[in-house]
């Protein structure tokens, strides 16, 4: 196969998992607290040998997440909670602690207050906050402390990390963190009221047609490089 043949591919490889990111984004827009994806893309230089020249393929090494928070939707539930600044709620798993901005908490038969998952919350001392069965009013402050007529049961556990971009999506907008979680000191929580994800739909859409135009080239390069192979191969067969 031609050189040229070997580069195109490697640019419309990466265009195919490129457009998965922009699906998995646009599939997203409507989860609460989902962070939207973009691929990071370099050159990469092969010399196939000693005399050749080098040839640039193309090459995804990675995907960039966007932090920056998303909208806030005013629900007036006293379960909805949302972060307005830096930090992830800490949640109980069968594998360990993991992490998500998805605020819409809700009680379950224990009377635990759980993720839209069923997972239940943590506290700052990494235990479940259970809500009594008489009380009538949950409060929770701006700092995360939950209570109740009754007094606090607990303070929501709100971390972050010193490298969010290596935090590992679970789906479902929820993360790990294989690094020490840094206590945010002052956060910013706003009761009765969810984050919305930060994908912006028009960018989205935008960047899939644009994706999907630039394979559509790259596969038109393809077949005019495939003709001209083959055409030299027939004029060649008839020259002997």
């Amino acid at each position: 196969m031609e050189n040229s043949l070997y580069i195109t591919l490697s640019r419309q490889e990466a265009l195919r998992r490129q457009m998965d990111v922009v699906s998995n984004n646009i599939a997203n827009m409507n989860t609460t607290g989902f962070k939207s994806q973009r691929m990071l893309f370099l050159e990469y230089l092969e010399r196939p040998d000693r005399q050749g020249d080098r040839m640039s393929f193309v090459q995804d090494y990675g995907l960039l997440r966007n932090v920056d928070a998303g909208p806030l939707t005013v629900t007036n539930n006293d379960l909805d909670v949302a972060l307005r600044g830096e930090g992830y709620f800490a949640v109980e798993t069968l594998t360990g602690t993991r992490y998500n901005r998805g605020g819409a908490f809700q009680l379950n038969n224990n009377r635990e207050i759980v993720d839209h998952s069923g997972l239940p919350v943590l506290d700052t001392n990494n235990q479940r906050i259970a809500v009594p069965a008489d009380a009538t009013q949950i409060r929770i402050a701006g700092d995360g402390t939950v209570s109740t007529e009754a007094g606090p049961l607990g303070k929501l556990k709100i971390v972050t990390f010193a490298d969010q971009q290596k935090m590992m999506e679970l789906g479902g907008g929820l993360y790990e963190a294989n690094q020490e979680e840094i206590a945010v000191e002052q956060p910013q929580v706003t009761q009765g009221a969810i984050e919305g994800s930060n994908v912006q739909s028009v960018v989205e859409m935008t960047q899939m047609i644009d994706v999907l135009r630039t394979y559509q080239n790259v596969q038109k390069m393809i077949d005019t490089e495939h003709e001209r192979i083959r055409g030299a191969i027939g004029k060649l067969a008839r020259a002997q």
